[in-house]
């Protein structure tokens, strides 16, 4: 009875959007329409929605009905609907199990621990749940480390397949038991004394070399450091630099993912046991966890923390986690098509009639096949301004010339909130803008053409548009 009501009252508002849309001003502000221009894209490959929050009326509508591919703008809708439906001080478990007796340090069984999906079991964090092992008496496994995988059934593909890419950290693969995203962080600190930058990485994964420990200084700039590295990483077992390193970068650090994704875990886990001083006689595996209760569990930070951290920084992986969570906490299955049809139906009680066409594929907009319309996205974020959970949303976004993806951004320093997206052939933006007449206004605009990141500054001309409004909107909601 509920949901007929909520479709029909949302029907009613949407057929009065809709008549508010085709009277909304449909020509595109001069400097947008220059810059698109000069980076060859039509006007065509725009769509765009500014709306004062809680207004009737969009200060702006160009194509807002035509769906199209968000990037990772798609994130809001994952981060929104799990604010909403798992709440902002929600965590993830991950039980451990002593599974057999522990005397003298040693265990005679054993060490099994169950991923339950969640996105920051960091370094640190694996530390810790070591350390709790140690703290029960354990200094020696006498028998396995058990990885329990089985909460997420996530589809089994190349770290490459999307964009041949994949030593790139946000090609990595979402996995029920992720560790340290199955990443490297190689660190170079410069040593002018001995004229050498010292190489580091971290986590130690058992059996892999980093080759050599250190590499020349040079003089000179630092705009392309990585390349001057000369980095060979194409044997998982051996990891060279043999370039050097320009004394004027200070110190840096270079986040790859691992070539041999399927030995991560196993290389993290004996490499971090090991420095920690323990002995593993046996091996690591997966398989299954008892029944029993745990001997101890691991809580993740927050939910509200992890939303900032995927929408600041843009997280795919973590996105990716989140998305199948949703699948996992509220149909029982940890898989795509359970996370798309919990999605699917928040999208559709949330935003109504608005929804069509919206296309969730993996939560974090590294996708070919995601879509969703301007209008779509102003409605989630209008929706979002009203909900008890706005102030997490807003706050785990970019912003504008201060932080996460938008920190190099000079428009409306410090007065936007926004959501990057970027892929090859789209650029994207989304969020909230104070603009100078005190009002927020939401903001959609999105391209999908071949020089779409080219076009970038048709999306900067366009927010700096709506942070010089001075008028304000007629004709409020309530």
């Amino acid at each position: 009875m509920f949901n007929r009501a909520f479709t029909l009252v949302a029907a009613i508002l949407f057929a009065g959007l809709h008549s508010l849309l085709l009277a909304a001003p449909r020509v595109l502000p001069i400097e947008v329409e220059a810059a698109l221009e000069r980076a060859k894209v039509p006007p065509e490959a725009l769509v765009v929605m500014v709306q004062e929050v809680g207004s009737r009326r969009p200060r702006l509508a160009w194509q807002p009905e035509l769906p199209v591919n968000p990037a990772s703008v798609m994130k809001l809708f994952t981060t929104f609907a799990a604010l909403e439906l798992l709440g902002p001080a929600w965590a993830w478990t991950t039980p451990v199990w002593l599974q057999g007796s522990v005397k003298d340090g040693v265990l005679d069984g054993n060490l099994v621990i169950k991923g339950n999906g969640d996105p920051k079991l960091v370094l640190e964090r694996l530390w810790l749940l070591m350390r709790r092992v140690q703290q029960l008496g354990v200094t020696q496994i006498r028998g396995d480390i058990v990885l329990d995988r089985s909460a997420f059934a996530a589809p089994d593909q190349h770290p490459g397949d999307f964009d041949g890419e994949p030593l790139r950290p946000y090609n990595v693969g979402a996995d029920a038991l992720l560790l340290s995203h199955k990443s490297v962080v190689f660190s170079f600190t410069p040593d002018p004394a001995r004229g050498v930058a010292w190489v580091g990485a971290d986590p130690t994964l058992a059996g892999v070399r980093v080759e050599p420990p250190s590499i020349p200084l040079v003089e000179g700039g630092c705009h392309d450091w990585r390349g001057g590295l000369k980095a060979d990483v194409a044997d998982p077992l051996r990891i060279q630099f043999n370039g050097a390193f320009p004394a004027s970068c200070g110190e840096k650090q270079w986040t790859l993912a691992h070539a041999d994704a399927r030995a991560y875990n196993e290389r993290a886990l004996v490499g971090l046991w090991r420095e920690m001083g323990g002995q593993l006689t046996g091996s690591v595996r997966d398989g299954a966890a008892p029944a029993t209760a745990p001997s101890f569990v691991i809580d993740s930070p927050a939910l509200a923390e992890v939303v900032r951290d995927i929408n600041k920084f843009s997280n795919n992986v973590m996105a990716q986690q989140l998305f199948l969570t949703l699948g996992l906490t509220q149909r029982g299955a940890g898989t795509p098509a359970a996370a798309r049809e919990v999605l699917k139906q928040w999208t559709a009680q949330r935003l109504g009639p608005a929804a069509a066409g919206t296309l969730i594929d993996n939560g974090s907009g590294l996708s070919r096949d995601a879509r969703s319309s301007a209008q779509a996205m102003a409605r989630l974020l209008q929706v979002a301004w009203a909900s008890p959970v706005m102030p997490e949303l807003l706050s785990s976004l970019p912003l504008n010339g201060v932080d996460g993806t938008m920190r190099r951004s000079r428009t409306a320093v410090g007065r936007a909130h926004l959501k990057t997206g970027s892929l090859r052939d789209v650029a994207a933006v989304a969020g909230y803008v104070l603009a100078n007449s005190g009002r927020r206004q939401v903001i959609v605009a999105i391209i999908n053409h071949p020089n779409a990141n080219a076009a970038r500054p048709a999306l900067d001309a366009l927010v700096q548009w709506t942070f010089n409004d001075t008028q304000p909107a007629p004709d409020y909601l309530n």
